[in-house]
């Protein structure tokens, strides 16, 4: 069972339906929210191999102000279930044979996980945790395609699932950007819960945020601490889907290469340490594959990484981070500029390209699967934009990179099942080339408002709010798309299937 929320809201419990195999609307609604029971203690036997503590990632962060862009939201003040820790507990790095738990102690004091599978073996390890500071607790030795209990200090009782075999029939979860610092316009933090609660309700393996869910363009004050609290803040919600998290970069985020000084102290420095050192991401291993290059007062960036799981490739990828150009919107300057803004001088990098190619051209997996926050990172739409610039204008590629393929065509050529992209705040799929291009919504506007509609000349569209779920099989894919609501039960809005 997974864990109790510790808001009031109540969790919604999907009942069993199965997906329609066409690409229509079909509205169900989701049954009313019922109570989850408390969890059984996980049952004890003979011990397993001892799992192995890693070390709390670290980071130059100083708490020295830099420019101050247009704003008033402030972070709101995070929450734990426990008094023991500043927010819930996150899970990453997801492997075969391991996964990593981030806790927050509030004080020094030791973390203790004890964790296990049903009836059979179950283990405690042991970690020195140090007041406010990330603890990166690693489990391994664990068995493949295996579901696991866990604890952490004795508190409620969480699962989690090793990577799946081929074969195997799995569910995964998306979101589009939560902007939780828009609560007067797209973002309700009830809404958001409800959201989370949703997608965990169907226990999915894992969980991807698309980007823009940690955004500093409206802080008053940007430094250090303020934006090392944005990513605290988000473990009160990103948490209660109980699952890995993975996350995607967002052009809000401001973490990028345009945005580095030389100097510790500066907006990406501080970005992407705190989203580092609060989110356990993957780093090139045995099981992942991604940016090899460490940047300095960062090191590993992180950024782009690819995975298997069960039947499926899973590949993020990152315009941000490798572009010198500003991709989007310039950091303490809003969107001045961007009409001007040759986008030939935006872009994955060589490195980032030539790993994507790579990482697709040698996977062997039945489905494959593609995020980033947008088509080039910027601009508005979906299919149409995937005919410009080194996304997709061969006719003058050759022109401005030693590329012989661009990244639309390289997905083509290798079979890619679904581009998924976020940042226009509208759930649209859309086809082009055999290649679905499916645009996320939000998780959390209480308008439920169209955005961006008229960007996108075709394909299926709908409002905002909600989630999107994605199920694997041997026998196909299955999306669906649910819609969650403050006044009423959730309900699938609309579902396809690729077999």
């Amino acid at each position: 069972m997974k864990k109790t929320s510790i808001f009031t809201l109540l969790i919604i419990i999907l009942t069993a339906c199965v997906p329609a195999t066409t690409s229509t609307p079909v509205p169900t609604q989701m049954p009313q929210p019922s109570q989850m029971p408390q969890p059984s203690q996980m049952p004890m036997a003979t011990d397993q191999p001892a799992a192995t503590v890693e070390a709390s990632p670290t980071a130059e962060i100083q708490p020295t102000e830099t420019k101050k862009p247009k704003g008033q939201n402030q972070p709101a003040a995070p929450t734990s279930a426990s008094a023991d820790f500043v927010a819930i507990e996150i899970l990453g790095r997801p492997t075969d044979t391991s996964i990593t738990v981030n806790v927050i102690p509030v004080f020094d004091m030791d973390v203790v996980i004890t964790y296990g599978i049903a009836n059979g073996a179950s283990q405690t390890v042991t970690a020195s945790g140090k007041a406010n500071t990330p603890q990166e607790v690693l489990l391994s030795n664990l068995k493949p395609d295996t579901e696991y209990f866990y604890s952490v200090n004795g508190g409620m009782q969480h699962t989690f699932h090793t990577a799946r075999s081929v074969g195997s029939t799995f569910s995964f979860a998306i979101q589009g950007d939560s902007h939780p610092e828009r609560t007067k316009n797209q973002f309700d933090p009830n809404l958001y819960s409800q959201t989370l609660l949703s997608a965990a309700a169907i226990e999915p393996d894992f969980y991807i945020a698309i980007g823009d869910d940690f955004s500093v363009d409206t802080l008053k004050d940007v430094n250090a601490e303020t934006v090392r609290a944005l990513y605290v803040n988000q473990r009160q919600w990103l948490g209660l889907v109980d699952s890995p998290v993975f996350l995607v970069n967002g052009n809000h985020e401001q973490a990028s290469m345009a945005n580095l000084d030389g100097t510790p102290n500066n907006v990406a420095v501080w970005a992407q340490t705190s989203r580092n050192l609060y989110y356990p991401q993957p780093a090139p291993d045995d099981f992942y594959t991604g940016d090899p290059e460490p940047v300095e007062h960062i090191g590993l960036l992180r950024d782009y990484y690819a995975w298997a799981w069960g039947d499926a490739l899973f590949v993020v990828i990152d315009p941000y981070w490798h572009s010198p150009q500003t991709v989007d919107n310039q950091f303490g300057d809003g969107h001045t500029g961007k009409k001007n803004r040759d986008l030939w001088n935006t872009t994955l990098g060589g490195t980032q390209y030539a790993w994507f190619k790579e990482t697709l051209e040698t996977s062997n997996a039945k489905y494959k699967f593609v995020f980033t926050h947008h088509v080039n990172g910027t601009g508005r739409g979906g299919i149409e934009l995937a005919n410009t610039f080194e996304w997709g204008d061969s006719k003058n590629l050759s022109a401005h990179r030693t590329w012989d393929k661009t990244i639309h065509q390289l997905m083509v050529d290798n079979n890619v099942t679904i581009f998924f992209q976020g940042h226009d705040h509208i759930f649209a799929r859309q086809e082009l080339d055999g290649v679905i291009y499916q645009t996320l919504p939000e998780p959390a506007n209480p308008f439920y408002s169209w955005e961006n509609e008229d960007a996108f000349t075709s394909g299926d569209k709908f409002p905002n709010s909600g989630h999107v779920r994605v199920t694997v099989s041997p026998d196909g894919v299955t999306v669906d798309y649910v819609r969650s609501y403050l006044e009423k039960p959730d309900e699938i809005a609309f579902t396809y299937s690729i077999p």
